[in-house]
């Protein structure tokens, strides 16, 4: 006799599958009932682990963000030119292009997401809060050691980074931008862009401050896990 499927194991399945549904067919098309169907279990299985759509849907969002945040840090330890802000934005772009559930999440696609886009800004908000709070670290950390020019407040630099990243990023969304179609192309440019607004030339991290620089962005993981689990019975 098989042994019998383990809670979080079955809501591992439900959440693949809502993931999938959602990229397939969208937020306001996709049902609880579609999701049961989709991972091989009954509808009221899926109630016992999230009270309504949305729970499970923003619980979708969370584990991928979670996940980005993770292979972020994972990234930094590897190869510590990823602790540099052109470098990191430069993968994550890439990441995202690939990605066709992380993807809707940072670009806050409405054909996708839908109002489920206006949920999620509201449920991330907190953790965007604390997101700003790892990104003045991280770049102290890198100015502190000449990674990072000084002409500029940290906050100034914040706002170059999140002008750049956040304009590529809108671009990207469009079905008539200008620039190049080739995707890695692309994430050459946005990580020339940032390199050239905000780092040293030439200037490369250490082992010791790239694992510095990784135990920061995983400091996030702890609140993104805390609001998944408020919405997992």
């Amino acid at each position: 006799m098989a042994a019998p499927e383990q809670p979080a194991t079955r809501v591992e399945r439900v959440l693949d599958s809502a993931a999938e549904l959602l990229v397939r067919w969208g937020y306001r098309r996709v049902t609880i009932e579609d999701v049961a169907k989709h991972a091989g279990i009954g509808k009221g299985t899926v109630y016992l682990h999230f009270r309504t759509k949305d729970a499970l849907f923003l619980t979708v969002l969370l584990r991928s963000h979670h996940a980005v945040v993770a292979r972020m840090a994972e990234r930094m330890e590897r190869d510590p030119a990823e602790a540099l802000p052109g470098r990191s934005v430069r993968s994550l772009y890439r990441e995202l292009v690939e990605d066709p559930v992380v993807r809707p999440l940072y670009l806050g696609d409405p054909e996708i997401l839908g109002r489920l886009a206006h949920e999620a800004a509201d449920t991330l908000g907190d953790i965007g809060t604390r997101r700003v709070e790892v990104g003045r670290r991280w770049f102290t950390l890198l100015r502190d050691a000449g990674l990072m020019r000084t002409d500029l407040t940290v906050d100034e630099q914040m706002h170059v980074f999140s002008a750049v990243t956040t304009g590529f990023f809108f671009l990207d969304g469009m079905a008539t931008a200008p620039g190049p179609a080739d995707p890695g192309r692309r994430a050459d440019l946005l990580e020339h862009a940032l390199a050239s607004a905000l780092e040293i030339p030439g200037a490369a991290p250490d082992v010791e401050i790239a694992r510095d620089c990784a135990a920061l962005h995983r400091s996030l993981l702890d609140h993104i896990d805390e609001e998944w689990q408020r919405r997992v019975r």
